[in-house]
């Protein structure tokens, strides 16, 4: 029964305690979740600051993918928020660094994607969700709740509508949390599926070792395949988060 837990799939998304803390009889100890959401802020951190300490006017490699980085989140800030959105850059970027380094991060063998767990990424959608809805209630105050009526609509439909406007705007956080969880999950849990069927497949010797080379090729794929999906899932977050960032400025 150990040995079939050493190589469950799933084994790879507990939750581990390194510093057992608690604190008014609630349990706040320092996990491997806590450990790479730190390492992703620091390496996050360091790459940025590493990359543009000499400022260059020919750039180098790290400073070339820094300031891409950067005109790649403020494009995407001007594209789907506008002028207003540049208060906003400085939240946006993080949480594209942020999630970004957390996703690729996780892809290192025996390290640990706190992305695949739904309440980190539910949490990270909530605190988006609150944020800007807040933003919309200051910046337009009572005609905020005007976004839940849409125009041209017929009256006698207009309950219906309000209905549903509503229903889909709380449903916001669940999507933007779930999108980004299963994504990571599903993922890191077929790389596991087929990094074990390689080695299984490999200490069994003679003709199955000669077979164990398509499901290495097949890991090889998964994992590029993973790194683009980790890219993409930090986009989508970041693009989503702007979406609802412009709809609280300007109630469309």
């Amino acid at each position: 029964m150990a040995s079939q837990g050493m190589h469950s799939p799933v084994e790879q998304f507990e939750i581990k305690s390194i510093i057992e803390l608690s604190a008014g009889g609630y349990d706040i100890s320092f996990t491997n979740s806590s450990l790479f959401m730190l390492l992703a802020m620091v390496v996050g951190g360091v790459f940025l600051a590493s990359a543009m300490s000499k400022r260059e006017m020919v750039p180098g490699r790290m400073q070339g993918a820094a300031e891409m980085m950067y005109e790649f989140v403020a494009d995407m800030v001007r594209s789907n928020v506008g002028n207003d959105g540049r208060a906003y850059f400085p939240f946006v970027f993080t949480l594209f660094v942020f999630l970004l380094f957390g996703n690729m991060l996780g892809l290192i063998p025996y390290s640990y994607t706190f992305t695949s767990q739904i309440i980190v990424t539910f949490a990270m959608a909530a605190f988006v969700f609150v944020g800007v809805t807040l933003i919309g209630l200051v910046r337009h105050g009572l005609h905020f709740f005007s976004f839940f009526v849409p125009q041209g609509a017929p009256k006698v439909l207009i309950p219906f509508l309000i209905i549903i406007e509503v229903i889909s705007y709380f449903v916001r956080p669940v999507s933007l949390s779930v999108r980004l969880f299963a994504n990571m999950l599903a993922g890191h849990t077929m790389l596991k599926v087929f990094a074990g069927l390689a080695v299984m497949i490999s200490g069994a010797g003679g003709i199955a070792m000669t077979g164990s080379v398509l499901p290495f090729l097949a890991l090889v794929g998964l994992t590029g395949l993973e790194v683009l999906v980790a890219a993409l899932q930090a986009y989508v977050f970041t693009i989503l988060t702007c979406m609802y960032l412009n709809d609280a400025l300007h109630l469309h």
